[in-house]
């Protein structure tokens, strides 16, 4: 596996190369693997994927433990760079500064931290509340300064647009930026035009949310790359995906007393075992471990 430091060091780079590092969401970290397997630039952690796995709205109800764990599970599986949804930063300034170390020290690559209040709301519905600039900059280079490794990126995600506008959020970042965050993350921008207007008035690296059902329109990456973004995060389908799956599994299970129905639609054991890479395994001790695919 490779260190946290290369990762870190070879993901700040690519920010730069020109080209949009696309980064899906994990919501395990056999997911991550399949996500490294295809090709991928990097694994997104997100808070709602976390909170949903634990049967929970994403409204700030977990913990930096959880969301430590879960991130730490994906890590140990996966040589790809790793972004963390923080929320809030799990409190207020100390806390910030806590979850940064914690999370630098299990060897997350990247962060974004929110300027809502806490409890906060998904970043796509209505009704959110922001605390004031003053407080997000505080919070921003309490996460600065609690990091060790240069190359650990703290993204600040603004959700102004959506309460103050466009102009405001703009402010918000450029704000955010002077108090030492490496990229911003403005949520919640509706269409290219939005998008084209905040590249214009920010010059460091932006990562672009493309959730779905969400009030951003969906964009292809040659759309993104146009609009020279640097990150392109697709946070929540990976889940979504899966439990429409296991929706329609259980429907039928019902209907027809047995899963014959949708073994089509599952995975095999083989690729399973592909994925997980059983027989690696074998070289540990040939004596006990003689998986076969």
């Amino acid at each position: 596996m490779k260190s946290p430091e290369k990762i870190r060091s070879a993901f700040t780079k690519a920010l730069n190369s020109g080209t949009v590092l696309q980064l899906p969401g994990a919501y395990n970290a056999m997911v991550a693997m399949l996500i490294e397997q295809h090709g991928f630039d990097g694994v997104y952690c997100s808070g709602a994927v976390i909170s949903n796995s634990l049967g929970l709205p994403d409204i700030g109800l977990t913990t930096l433990t959880e969301v430590s764990l879960f991130a730490q599970q994906v890590i140990e599986r996966t040589n790809l760079p790793i972004i963390v949804d923080a929320d809030t930063g799990f409190g207020d300034v100390m806390n910030v500064a806590r979850t940064v170390a914690e999370l630098e020290h299990n060897g997350v690559t990247a962060i974004h931290i929110e300027d809502q209040i806490s409890p906060k709301r998904c970043g796509h519905l209505d009704g959110k509340e922001l605390i004031s600039t003053q407080h997000m900059t505080h919070k921003i280079k309490a996460a600065v300064d609690a990091k060790i490794d240069s190359n650990f990126l703290i993204i600040a995600r603004t959700d102004a647009k959506s309460v103050e506008g466009i102009d405001a959020a703009i402010e918000r970042a450029k704000a955010y930026i002077d108090v030492g965050a490496d990229a911003i993350f403005p949520e919640a921008l509706h269409n290219e035009k939005e998008m084209e207007i905040f590249r214009k008035a920010i010059n460091v690296p932006l990562l672009s949310n493309m959730t779905e059902f969400g009030k951003t329109e969906i964009l292809n990456i040659n759309q993104i790359q146009n609009l020279g973004y640097n990150m392109v995060i697709y946070p929540v389908t990976m889940q979504r995906l899966a439990m429409m799956a296991v929706e329609n599994g259980l429907e039928s299970i019902k209907k027809n007393g047995s899963q014959k129905e949708v073994l089509s639609s599952m995975q095999t054991r083989k690729r399973l075992y592909e994925i997980l890479e059983y027989e690696k395994y074998n070289d540990i001790d040939k004596g006990i471990y003689n998986f076969k695919i």
